[in-house]
């Protein structure tokens, strides 16, 4: 799959000359156009919602487009459950999966009516107790441990993850929550991460589902949703090919008939808690090169560092790079991408063919649009960088301002006589 930047440089220039690099940009027009494939693949679904997963992009910007296609918002904190009331959500618009959860949390997530998602059967006791009692919604997460394993042989290891609960646990806890009185009970389940296979989530949604057939026929408990969280994927490297969300939703469905339907659990609703797939390739880090160096390597340092993209110095990720203006030339010089932390893996890229770099060029580092701003930092006191949305006219608009050295001092309440 051939990757092209969705500015020009000429647009980029424009936008440079407003907001200088470097900053995040998003494609409203990208979001939109798969926000209505998502909604479109699960549509035989009449109770389906997709819970965009705050902590890939938390933007209220951002999340007012997926309130505009009818879906929720996926949680993990205090803040993020904050934003989600700011940015106009409220009620089951809401889902609180959250792990290791500090106890007032719970009751923020009440407050606001969401869903909240158990992660430890541990946790039933304290969201009892903080919540002098349970909601009439809850939903429990499953981890069934060993591997996970899907048919194009991407496999994951639940049983190292520290994720949700084992069947017994679960089963467990669907028994005392349907005791206490909980009126509408929900699975949820994430086993892998970044999936680019149109198998994993019917893969998925067949394991969930027979747990809620098994719930049923053993235990007379019936489950109102499964929430097949998140894991689908996107391709970073140029060689992937990309995720179909039809073909997705199409083998979903698959499953629900063949499993659910046989057992009289047709009024299933299925949810979803997709980040990186929603924005992932809708975004981008435009940075501007700033220095060559010529040692052992041939380096090229950039003005973005690790803070405003960590991937790939925490997990050696392969972001794409394209050198704006130089888009057909040829690749046939090697270099490493580096920004100015004193840190050794701050590179964007490692012996990356790419075509000959002067002072100046404007970088476009590709698929910044999930857990890019969301992961950044202030190591080495460098500042977090804007966000822009290009919206559908080509116009641009600022929806996060660069930070400043005021905002990097705020905190330091004892020293109120620094003057910036």
């Amino acid at each position: 799959m051939e990757k092209r930047p969705f500015i020009t440089k000429e647009e980029a220039e424009t936008i440079i000359s407003k907001y200088p690099t470097p900053f995040h940009i998003y494609d409203e027009d990208g979001i939109r156009k798969n926000c209505e494939a998502v909604k479109e693949a699960f549509s035989w679904n009449k109770g389906y919602r997709e819970y965009f997963a705050v902590k890939a992009l938390p933007n209220p910007f951002v999340l007012e487009i997926m309130k505009d296609y009818g879906f929720g918002l996926d949680c993990a904190s205090e803040a993020e459950l904050e934003l989600a009331r700011v940015s106009g959500f409220s009620g089951e618009e809401i889902m609180f999966s959250s792990n290791d959860t500090p106890y007032h949390e719970f009751s923020i997530a009440n407050e606001l009516g969401a869903i909240i998602n158990i992660d430890d059967f541990t946790q039933l006791d304290i969201v009892e107790r903080e919540l002098s009692g349970f909601p009439e919604t809850v939903c429990c997460r499953f981890n069934p441990g060993g591997t996970y394993e899907v048919s194009n042989s991407i496999m994951d290891n639940p049983g190292d993850s520290k994720y949700g609960m084992t069947m017994e646990q679960i089963i467990e806890a669907y028994k005392i929550l349907h005791s206490k009185g909980v009126k509408y009970l929900g699975l949820h389940a994430f086993l892998v991460s970044n999936t680019v296979t149109n198998d994993y989530y019917p893969a998925l949604a067949r394991t969930l589902f027979e747990l809620a057939v098994k719930l049923k026929e053993e235990e007379g408990i019936s489950l109102s949703f499964v929430n097949l969280s998140g894991g689908v994927g996107i391709p970073y490297k140029p060689d992937q090919e990309p995720n179909d969300i039809r073909k997705i939703g199409e083998g979903v469905r698959k499953a629900f008939e063949e499993v659910l339907v046989p057992a009289g659990l047709s009024d299933v609703k299925i949810f979803t808690e997709m980040g990186r797939f929603m924005t992932g390739p809708y975004g981008a880090l435009v940075t501007r090169v700033i220095n060559k160096k010529h040692i052992y390597k041939e380096y090229i340092g950039v003005d973005a560092t690790a803070c405003n993209l960590m991937r790939p110095a925490m997990y050696g990720a392969y972001h794409h790079i394209t050198v704006l203006g130089k888009e057909d030339e040829p690749c046939t010089e090697k270099y490493d991408v580096t920004g100015s932390l004193c840190e050794n893996n701050d590179k964007f890229a490692i012996d990356r063919m790419l075509p000959k770099i002067e002072d100046g060029d404007i970088l476009y580092i590709h698929d910044t649009g999930a857990h890019g701003y969301s992961m950044g930092y202030n190591y080495n006191g460098r500042l977090r960088s804007a966000e822009i949305l290009l919206h559908p006219d080509r116009s641009f608009s600022l929806i996060r301002r660069a930070e400043t050295l005021k905002d990097y001092f705020a905190t330091f309440d004892c020293f109120s006589e620094l003057k910036l």
